[in-house]
């Protein structure tokens, strides 16, 4: 199917305000090669789990870059195993111990930035994008986190022409507390990106 501005502004206006879980079961009816992204941040486990519901096998993309917390990791082991995700884990070419003698880990005013975030998460994205060849892409941004997100809605197509599905994206940091309480999901905050660095910036995936 292909979505011009109108559809897609008629579909957002209809799930505004009904249930995730017929957002996710609309998408993954009109699906043929859906795929679901996580970094393990902070209530990822809500739309992990929210997906997995209804259809257990949705590979979930996992960009690890080699530079979460510790915190993160052993996040990132528990729901996994609580969930039973159908895991496919992407790390960089270059380990990070040879980046870390090469370029380190270069600050936002570095030039060498964007070739660091290019290694640790850009090209892992597109090589998993490339392999899976999705047409619904399952992922948790929402309004008001950065300029960019706040300019999407539920539904939008990216560059490539993949359906974007962001069923959490009206949703409050106390909303999604509320659904991770309600299904026994754990959280964890202590979460870094240092593609991102800053909070309400981009690195450059939902570009």
């Amino acid at each position: 199917m292909i979505f011009t501005d109108k559809h897609l502004e008629h579909l957002n206006a209809q799930f505004r305000g009904i249930p995730t879980e017929e957002i996710i079961a609309w998408a993954l009816e009109y699906s043929r090669r859906p795929v679901l992204t996580t970094n393990f941040g902070p209530y990822s486990s809500s739309i992990l789990h929210a997906v997995t519901e209804i259809k257990n096998d949705v590979p979930v993309i996992w960009c690890d870059t080699g530079y979460n917390t510790e915190a993160t990791y052993r996040h990132a082991e528990e729901v996994m195993g609580q969930l039973d995700l159908n895991m496919k884990i992407y790390v960089p070419r270059q380990t990070r111990a040879r980046r870390e003698i090469l370029i380190g880990q270069p600050s936002l005013d570095n030039p060498e930035h964007q070739q660091f975030t290019e290694e640790v998460k850009l090209e892992p994205f597109r090589r998993a994008m490339q392999e899976h060849r999705p047409d619904v892409w399952f992922t948790n941004i929402r309004k008001g986190q950065t300029a960019l997100r706040d300019s999407l809605d539920i539904l939008s197509i990216n560059k490539e022409g993949i359906l974007k599905v962001s069923p959490f994206y009206y949703w409050t940091d106390l909303e999604l507390k509320g659904y991770l309480k309600q299904h026994q999901l754990p959280n964890e905050m202590d979460y870094f990106d240092p593609t991102k660095v800053l909070q309400h910036r981009e690195c450059g995936i939902h570009l």
